[in-house]
This record gives structure tokens, C-alpha cells and sequence, in this order.
């Protein structure tokens, strides 16, 4: 399997370098997912992160090893995924918000009730309902199982750093990242 020792730096530099990687997911369905386009950056040091006032039972997974996933449930309605990066002890994580699919693309339309292609995986909530993402899956490691991140196809050369979104703290960090994969 490749290398996922980057998934060991800060977890602004990681969500960077996760544009363009692979992110799937093999179940009983089938191969789903495809090519990470949009990330978002959490540390501990981050009024807006889950993990800014401490560990608890919740957040735990976000302390422990890079590349293993944090699933949290939001809005009392979704769930949302995190590959936690940094280091053992340091609550960081990187927000997987949107892919363009290239695997599966019948069962993620399916589970997403047949919307349009350009809003199939365009969100972090529909990220986890495509892939079929749950409380479940907290605190799996990629690679190692049912879930695989796989190394860009091709290079990523367009980037663009933005403010992130659906937060109300730190809102001016620019640790939102979007590629352009045309």
C-alpha cells in the first residue's frame, strides 16, 4: 500500500496535499467513492475544531494515530467524516467535504435518491450518505479494511485556499481547500 506518512504533518498541510487522492469505500454494495476535491483543516488550537477544549469520548479518535476516520453526527441529522491527522496526543483532522466519484456511480445515486451528478458528492453530509458513512465507522483506519486513500491519478495544479464554511468561529482561517480537476 503507498505511504500515508504525510497524513502525519499538520492537518493544514494535509488537507492540501488530500486534494486529488482517492477515497473509497468497498462494502457489500460495492467499490464507491472517488477523487477528494474539497478539504477543510481542524487543530486543536481552533476555537471551531471538536477538539479545541480537550479529549473526551466523543472526540478521542481525533487524538490518535493519522489515518484513521472521525465520524461525528451533526444537525441531529448527518453525518460528517474526518481522516484525523498530526501526530499521537493532538487533536487534528482533516474534513472530507466533497469528491468527484468515479466508482460505484449507480449505488451513490441510489443512496443520494437520484440527484443531479454535480450535487451527488458536492457536501460533506452527502460524502457520508454516498459512501454510506456512519457512527459505525468512527474511528476505522483507511487502508487497512473496507476503507482505502489512494494516491492521485494526476497531478493537482489548481488550488484554491478559501475561508471555510458551516462554522462560526476561526471563519477567516483560509483552511478550506478546493481543486479544480477538469
Amino acid at each position: 500500500m503507498d505511504d500515508l506518512s504525510f497524513l502525519e504533518q499538520d492537518a493544514v498541510a494535509v488537507a492540501r496535499r488530500l486534494l486529488g487522492w482517492r477515497f473509497y469505500r468497498q462494502d457489500a454494495s460495492g467499490l464507491v467513492g472517488g477523487v477528494i476535491i474539497e478539504t477543510e483543516a481542524y487543530t486543536e488550537d481552533d476555537a471551531a475544531s471538536h477538539t479545541f477544549n480537550g479529549q473526551t469520548n466523543r472526540n478521542k479518535v481525533m487524538f490518535g494515530s493519522a489515518g484513521h476516520l472521525y465520524v461525528y453526527f451533526t444537525y441531529g441529522m448527518h453525518y460528517c467524516v474526518n481522516i484525523v491527522a498530526g501526530h499521537d496526543g493532538r487533536g487534528e483532522g482533516v474534513l472530507l467535504r466533497a469528491l468527484v466519484p468515479d466508482q460505484g456511480i449507480d449505488i451513490i445515486s441510489q443512496r443520494r435518491h437520484s440527484q443531479p451528478d454535480n450535487m451527488l458528492v458536492n457536501g460533506p453530509a452527502k460524502l457520508c450518505q454516498a459512501l454510506n458513512i456512519g457512527r459505525d465507522d468512527n474511528g476505522k483506519a483507511v487502508n487497512q479494511g473496507e476503507f482505502l486513500l489512494l494516491p492521485p491519478d494526476k497531478p493537482i495544479f489548481n488550488v484554491q485556499a478559501t475561508e471555510r464554511i458551516g462554522i462560526k468561529k476561526n471563519t477567516s482561517y483560509n483552511w478550506r481547500f478546493i481543486a479544480d480537476v477538469k
